[in-house]
């Protein structure tokens, strides 16, 4: 049994999809870190554009 968080309005369930805005829901909990990870670097440029 998994969680996942809704985009849009931050509410957490047990599906795919939101019950309340019905937007896709994503998995709360960041990659795991490894110090050979290939593409850091472009990950934290990604955060930084945001």
């Amino acid at each position: 049994m998994k969680i996942y968080r809704c985009k849009n309005c931050s509410k957490y369930t047990l599906e795919d999809k939101c019950p309340v805005c019905d937007s896709p829901a994503v998995d709360p909990r960041p990659a795991k870190y490894s110090p050979k990870d290939p593409y850091g670097k472009y990950r934290r440029l990604a955060i930084k554009e945001e």
